[in-house]
Parts: C-alpha cells; sequence; structure tokens
C-alpha cells in the first residue's frame, strides 16, 4: 500500500478520472482503486489494532484532538466513525457513487462535486474540508421572546404587542365580545368564512394573526395560511386549493386568510367560490373599501361580512398602555406633580413616567387608528428614552424620565384625516352635509364642508354639490340660493385653495340659513316616473303647439288656433292626448 503521505495533499488536475476509497477516503485513480481496496482491507483487518488505534497513528496535524474524527479530503459522502467491516470479496465502487448495500450499512450526507478535475484546495484549509450538507431546511435560530426585545429593536411596536389571544384583543365588543356569537364560535373553533371590513388599523390582521395561533394549537384539526393579494396571484391561490384538498382526507380543516382582498379583481376573486362552497377552505377576507362595490355578489352570498369600527379614545388608551412595558413606562396620573408615584405593582425596573393626559392626546389625534397611535407612542417614547445617567448620589424618583404632554404635542402634531377621495368617507361626508343643509342645521353644514376642505377634497366638487343643493332643497323658496352656489363656484375656481377656503364655508352657511322648498324637485320625480313608466309608444305633441316653419307644415295645420292668453282663457291644452288631467305639482 502506498504511505499515507502520498495522498494527503491535494491532486493534480489530470484528464484521468478518479474515485474515493470508502476504507481511508482518499483519491485514486480508477485503474487502481480495486487494487488499493484490496491492501486497504488487508492493512485493516490483518492488524491486532482496532481501526481507532490505527487513527490514533497517523500525524497530529491530521487530528488536532483526540475526540476529533479523522480528515479526508474532498469526500462524496460521509461515514460514521467505526466503518462497517467488509470482506475481502466485495468490490469497491469504481465511480464516487454510492451502492444501495452502502446506504444500507451508513448514513449519506450528499454534497456538492465538481464534475471536472480542476485542482483541489490547498492542504492548509485542511480543517474546512468537511462537506456541506444540502439540507433544504437549515437549523432555524431560536427566536427571541417578546420581553428580551429593546426598544430600538427594528419591529415597529405595533407589530411587538399584537395579541395572541382573544382574551388579550381590545375593541370591537359588538362583534367579538364576550356572549357574541363570533366569540362563541371561535372558542369552539368552528370559524366560518367572512369578510373583515373595516378602516385600517382597526384589528383585522390581528383578529387574522389570533386565529393562526389558535390553528397552531390545534394543529391536528387546523390549518392557516396566509396571503396578501398585494403581492400573491390566482397561482398562489390554487397551491393553496391543491394542498388543502389533501389535508381534508385526514380531517384537517385549511383556514385561507386573504389580506386586502379587495386588490382582487372580480374575475380573480371567482377562484375561492366553489372551494368555499364545498368547505375545501375557510375564507377570512380583510379589506378597506366597500364589499358591495369591491367584491363579488356570488362571494359575498358565501362569506358574512363582519364590519369593525374605528377604536375609542378609551380603547386606544388601554391599547397604548398595555404597550408601554415595552419601553419600561409606566403612566401615572398628571395631578402627581413632583409626589412619588406607587410601583411597587409594577413587574419591571421602570424608567419612564408618561403622564395620562399624554397618552389620551395620542388617542384623541390618531382617528381610531391602533397601529398610528402605537408608532406614535413608539415616536415619543424613543425620542424621550435616554441611556440611564449616573446615579451618584441621585435617588431613585430622580432619575426617571418623565414624559409631558408639552414634549410630544409640538413633535407629533396630527397629520392625516381618514378620507378617501374615491371611497365611502368621500360619498358619507357629502352625504352628511347634504343633509345637514336639507335640515336647516347651519352648525353641521358648517363643519362637514370645513372637514372635507381639511381632508383635501377638491373644492370644486363641494361647490359642484351645493349648487345642486341650491335647486333641490331651496329651490323657488329663495331664488338666490342658486345665484350664490354658482358665484361660490366661479369663485373658488379663481382663487383656490387655501383663499377659497372662507367662500366655501359662507355658502354652507347660506343654504343651512336659507328657506326650503322641495317642490319642483318632488314634481320632477313624479313626472319622470310617469314617463318612464309609459306603456306604448309615446303620445304626440298636440297640432296647434307644433312649429310650423314651412308652407308644408302649415298646411299639415302645425300651430293652428294657437294664441298667447293664459291657460285659463286660451281654450287650448298644453298636455299630450291622454294627460290632460294629469297634476304633478299634487300628490
Amino acid at each position: 500500500m502506498a504511505s499515507s503521505s502520498e495522498f494527503d495533499d491535494p491532486q493534480p488536475s489530470t484528464s484521468t478520472r478518479k474515485a474515493v476509497c470508502p476504507i481511508c477516503d482518499k483519491w485514486f485513480p480508477i485503474a487502481n482503486i480495486e487494487q488499493h481496496v484490496d491492501e486497504c482491507l488487508t492493512m485493516t483487518h490483518g492488524n491486532d489494532g482496532s481501526p481507532d488505534e490505527q487513527q490514533q497513528q497517523q500525524p497530529a496535524s491530521n487530528t488536532p484532538t483526540s475526540s476529533q474524527g479523522p480528515k479526508r479530503n474532498f469526500s462524496i459522502f460521509e461515514r460514521s466513525p467505526k466503518p462497517a467491516k467488509r470482506g475481502r470479496n466485495e468490490t469497491a465502487p469504481a465511480a464516487p457513487t454510492v451502492t444501495s448495500s452502502a446506504k444500507a450499512e451508513q448514513p449519506i450526507e450528499i454534497t456538492s462535486l465538481d464534475t471536472d478535475d480542476e485542482e483541489e484546495p490547498a492542504a492548509s484549509d485542511s480543517q474546512n474540508k468537511k462537506p456541506k450538507m444540502m439540507d433544504p431546511a437549515p437549523a432555524a435560530r431560536p427566536a427571541q421572546s417578546c420581553p428580551n426585545a429593546t426598544p430600538e429593536s427594528n419591529v415597529p411596536l405595533a407589530e411587538r404587542v399584537r395579541p395572541s389571544t382573544i382574551e388579550e384583543y381590545v375593541g370591537q365588543e359588538q362583534i367579538i365580545g364576550q356572549n357574541t356569537i363570533l366569540r362563541k364560535l371561535f372558542e369552539h373553533d368552528t370559524i366560518p368564512s367572512m369578510i373583515l371590513w373595516g378602516p385600517p388599523g382597526c384589528g383585522k390582521t390581528t383578529l387574522a394573526n389570533i386565529i393562526a395561533n389558535r390553528c397552531k394549537r390545534n394543529v391536528g384539526t387546523l390549518r392557516f395560511a396566509k396571503l396578501s393579494a398585494t403581492m400573491a396571484g390566482v397561482a398562489e391561490v390554487k397551491e393553496v386549493v391543491k394542498v388543502a384538498k389533501n389535508e381534508s382526507k385526514f380531517n384537517r380543516r385549511t383556514i385561507l386568510f386573504m389580506d386586502e382582498i379587495h386588490r382582487f379583481n372580480k374575475q380573480q376573486q371567482d377562484i375561492f367560490l366553489p372551494h368555499v362552497e364545498s368547505g375545501t377552505i375557510t375564507l377570512i377576507g380583510a379589506t378597506t373599501e366597500n364589499p358591495s362595490f369591491s367584491l363579488n355578489s356570488a362571494l359575498l352570498s358565501r362569506c358574512r361580512v363582519i364590519v369593525l369600527e374605528k377604536h375609542t379614545v378609551d380603547s386606544m388608551m388601554r391599547i397604548m398602555e398595555r404597550a408601554l412595558p415595552e419601553y419600561k413606562a409606566v403612566m401615572v396620573p398628571a395631578s402627581l406633580n413632583n409626589n412619588v408615584p406607587d410601583l411597587s405593582k409594577t413587574s419591571y425596573v421602570p424608567r419612564m413616567l408618561v403622564h395620562e393626559e399624554t397618552v389620551r392626546w395620542l388617542a384623541e389625534t390618531c382617528d381610531g387608528d391602533a397601529r398610528i397611535g402605537l408608532n406614535s407612542l413608539q415616536l415619543a417614547l424613543s425620542s424621550a428614552a435616554a441611556p440611564p445617567p449616573a446615579t451618584n448620589g441621585r435617588s431613585f424618583t430622580d432619575s426617571l424620565i418623565t414624559v409631558t404632554l408639552e414634549d410630544v404635542r409640538e413633535g407629533l402634531k396630527k397629520s392625516h384625516l381618514l378620507y378617501d377621495r374615491k371611497g365611502d368617507q368621500h360619498y358619507d361626508i357629502i352625504s352628511a352635509l347634504h343633509k345637514s343643509i336639507r335640515a336647516s342645521d347651519d352648525n353641521a353644514a358648517l363643519y362637514w364642508a370645513t372637514r372635507m376642505v381639511a381632508s383635501g377634497e377638491d373644492p370644486r366638487y363641494i361647490c359642484r354639490r351645493m349648487v345642486r343643493m341650491a335647486s333641490e332643497d331651496i329651490g323657488l323658496a329663495d331664488a338666490n340660493a342658486l345665484q350664490v352656489a354658482t358665484a361660490t363656484l366661479s369663485a373658488v375656481q379663481s382663487v383656490g385653495l387655501p383663499e377659497a377656503d372662507c367662500i366655501i364655508a359662507q355658502c354652507a352657511v347660506y343654504l343651512a340659513r336659507a328657506p326650503k322648498s322641495r317642490e319642483v324637485y318632488e314634481a320632477y320625480k313624479r313626472c319622470r316616473a310617469s314617463i318612464d313608466g309609459w306603456k306604448g309608444p309615446m303620445p304626440g305633441v298636440p297640432l296647434h303647439l307644433r312649429n310650423a316653419p314651412t308652407k308644408l307644415m302649415k298646411d299639415l295645420r302645425y300651430g293652428a288656433g294657437y294664441n298667447l292668453l293664459h291657460k285659463d282663457e286660451s281654450g287650448l291644452t298644453y298636455m299630450p292626448e291622454g294627460l290632460e288631467d294629469e297634476n304633478y305639482f299634487s300628490e
């Protein structure tokens, strides 16, 4: 047998094919591999010493520690420390492949291998020669628990304090509170297909995460899949359905949460219909758009629409108070002044004191959006946080950082109102303005008009709607109202915002205080209904009312008998034949 040092170094690049010896894990030309394997087996079984004893006789450079196994060069499979004994008549493999008998004897770890005989790595890298196992799922690092998360973490505060159980869920008591139907269904894991409809930050995604955590605790019967219509398409939905069909054979139900489901067009939404109806999947969709307009009517008939409202100030206070421990902060009344608060009930050593009025102000300015409220709280606490000062003779209470309302009022001004110029808020607020003017509530009319201007609505749109209000609801009771509205529209188009804000307010208040008359509008609706409901051909214009610009028309008696007298004196009828007694101004 050739000396071991002869083959310790990497082999030069040649065109000769080589194979690895399964006994000593070294490379030899294929033509000499059988002879070498026989010599290896003879040396292994001919000596009295065990293979472990022979390994100890190798140079110390190859075995840095006594517990470390023998190093090998460029192996394509890894052997156990004590290789199984083989008979001499067993033939060694002719190529770097593994036979079925070898698979039965030892576990195999496959690694990548270059097919061409390139020069092997240098011998100085011998400590890195262990092949990398091609594992499709490498071991994950243990996740940090929430208590270990630092305030400087990149994870937003809204995500860090997201509830994981239904008991921790805050708000929406009307649909998920105690003794509600939906709460009872959740507790019995009987989750129906539903569409969660509500404004941003009202708890739709949080509710879905609670359902996902519940599925993890009941992994034998429930499976949760989460997709977002902003990133996924029909192909991803089909893949979920494919897996769900297989899971249903083992009585395992699949719940699919589709966030921003309104981003799917109505043709794409058809992919859910057969699978929701057959029970293959339970669909939970989340949307900020009105489902009546953005979702399929067929899909709505298969899902229950759950309407979530904005968070109240009280619920926002509870949400933000629960987030204070993330920054080791405690909420205290502002009336405490310089008195020492009672911190004996806190489970941690506080670093900051936050006045209650500060948290309430944040809750009032976030417009019911929990995500905005928590992110604003995070900014306020992060800006106030500082490394703990040295306590050289200072008391514990003196070292606490106090966050007051004045500290955050200027830095966190209210910067937005929930308003979508193409969504429900657009139509809801203009409807409120119209009905306030109709009811002669000048205070409410001023509020809704100002709110639309502050939300960024097109001022010309507000003026066009007030022109309509002047005719529909005021009408002949004040003919000047229509002139005021049209003048307002012209003025707004001339000067624009912000100069036009008081012009819009003046018109809204004028229309609200003007006398009201819907006589013309109601008569118009009755006349339109009569025309739309007419059966048969429309009646012709009476001959005496027709125009006669030519001699032929005059010969046909067009306009014959017409006079300029009042209807009570002319003796003529001005309605079509058959409608002479119709009066649209009386019901």
